[in-house]
């Protein structure tokens, strides 16, 4: 066989060939893809992990993916696990129902008998997000018990938190978190967000202990003072630690004097006794006089007769809806919990985190969740067990933009540059006031994942999940908000005039 140019000239050529026909990104998708690839293989992430899906909610069309069906831990973006399972399985009007009862008879003025508080899992009773007086609803109960003649209970004042199972800890939480508020006990009753709110002063006399101030005010918790005053543009240096178990909170560190005051919540251990200890000083303070004691309804040796009850009082809590926007704004670990477990109350009659995955898991595995390689430990995700992937959580994220709660869950989501936890992110570009997105962080794991509306309208849904990076947290931030903003400005349409 003859050829017209010599054997390896004709390889040469066809090599140029080859080289020649290699593109620059030509379509604004093909761009935005080029871009971000760069971003996420940043190289101050080359020890760590992303996660990262992207998806047009308009479409179904990938834009971008990396790592998308490996596991990771998502931190708080478990709490659109949590939230958007509880707005699926209760819809947003639901609204808990906590309720007074009685066995006993009134006469002379006097309750012959117990006053039983059945608890239905709300987290928010006396919450700081829903109300900035802490015994408002147990002023509440004490008028509606006056106005029926009561002016003493001769029995116990008895908290029925078995609507939930016994787990006061999501599964595993460490013990280091336990004073604090981010850590408080799950309880089938709530109150104040299982926390007491500590307020520290500095004491006008230097070498002086600083002065206390406790929200609400109550014996419940014993606190060992062993603070100091020192002298003006001195050290502010305060922590508390609460005794295992007990409500012991011992109190040590420095703060300077005319220096700003230092303001905490510690958790208590035993919420139902919590919250019936401050009922009991409610009522005395309005006049009502309690002759037993506060009693768990798990330490009676025998459940009281029920059967002939008369309700005495009732809280109806705000509707779900609200409670969710409580729940992902601020990232409130506790709320999570409490809603989830609902679910398994409401739906077959047990609060725990196995009965309330045993009847949602469905509805997610319907949205493309894998729920048998899911990992929930918590519904907070302050456990570093939960296992998720970004394409797990876009399935969620798209199942309840396509759901009937939508609107709801959407606007449960903090916003870029407006409120919850981004509210001081993206602000002045095109990312604020259109991302809606949860935030999640635990020591090495940064998340962000949500909805953002493109340049030309297009919804995106999103995932981004850094995790064992050991460079500073504001870089993982970093490249979440810049992908956010590109995402704002993107455009499907190329401009094609010429200059």
């Amino acid at each position: 066989m003859k050829y017209s140019l010599p054997f390896f000239a004709l390889i040469f050529f066809a090599g140029c060939a080859s080289v020649q026909t290699v593109k620059e990104p030509s379509t604004p998708t093909e761009k935005l893809q080029t871009t971000l690839s760069q971003m996420f293989n940043d190289s101050n992430f080359v020890n760590a992990h992303w996660g990262v899906l992207i998806k047009s909610l308009r479409t179904g069309e990938t834009l971008y993916a990396q790592n998308e069906k490996k596991m990771f831990m998502p931190a708080s973006n478990m709490k659109l696990f949590a939230t958007a399972s509880v707005l699926s399985a209760l819809s947003p009007d639901f609204q808990y129902r906590t309720v007074l009862t009685t066995n006993g008879t009134i006469s002379n003025g006097v309750l012959n008998g117990n006053i039983i508080m059945h608890g239905s899992g709300d987290p928010s009773i006396a919450t700081r997000f829903t109300d900035s007086n802490a015994t408002k609803v147990f002023e509440q109960w004490a008028d509606s018990l006056k106005a029926k003649g009561i002016t003493s209970i001769s029995g116990n004042l008895i908290g029925d938190d078995n609507c939930f199972d016994e787990e006061n800890y999501g599964e595993g939480w460490s013990a280091d978190y336990e004073t604090d508020y981010y850590a408080a006990q799950i309880s089938g009753i709530s109150y104040n967000d299982n926390c007491i709110d500590v307020t520290l002063t500095a004491d006008s006399v230097a070498g002086n202990p600083c002065v206390i101030a406790l929200s609400p005010k109550t014996q419940y918790v014993i606190f060992i003072n062993k603070t100091k005053t020192v002298p003006q543009d001195s050290g502010r240096r305060i922590w508390f630690s609460r005794k295992r178990g007990t409500n012991i909170v011992t109190i040590e560190g420095t703060l300077p004097q005319n220096g700003k005051e230092w303001i905490e919540s510690v958790t208590v251990d035993n919420p139902t006794l919590y919250a019936l200890t401050v009922m009991k000083e409610v009522f005395i303070s309005k006049g009502i006089s309690v002759n037993g004691n506060v009693v768990d309804i798990d330490d009676l040796q025998s459940v009281p007769d029920t059967s002939n009850s008369i309700q005495l009082a009732s809280y109806l809590s705000p509707s779900l809806s609200e409670i969710a926007a409580a729940t992902n704004k601020p990232s409130q670990n506790l709320y999570a919990e409490q809603l989830f477990r609902t679910i398994g109350f409401q739906k077959l009659g047990i609060g725990s985190m196995e009965k309330s995955k045993q009847f949602i898991y469905p509805t997610l595995s319907s949205w493309g969740v894998d729920t048998v390689r899911l990992r929930a430990s918590d519904a907070s995700g302050l456990s570093r067990l939960d296992l998720i992937t970004p394409s797990d959580i876009v399935s969620i994220l798209t199942g309840m933009y396509n759901g009937p709660y939508r609107t709801s869950f959407y606007e449960s989501l903090p916003i870029a540059g407006v409120d919850g936890s981004i509210k001081g992110r993206m602000k002045g570009t095109k990312a604020e006031g259109n991302v809606h997105a949860k935030t999640g962080f635990i020591g090495y794991v940064r998340s962000l994942s949500g909805y953002v509306t493109s340049s030309d309208g297009e919804p995106i849904v999103f995932c981004m999940i850094a995790n064992n990076y050991t460079v500073p947290t504001r870089l993982a931030e970093k490249i979440q908000n810049d992908v956010c903003v590109m995402l704002a400005e993107f455009q499907r349409t190329m401009n094609t005039s010429l200059n």
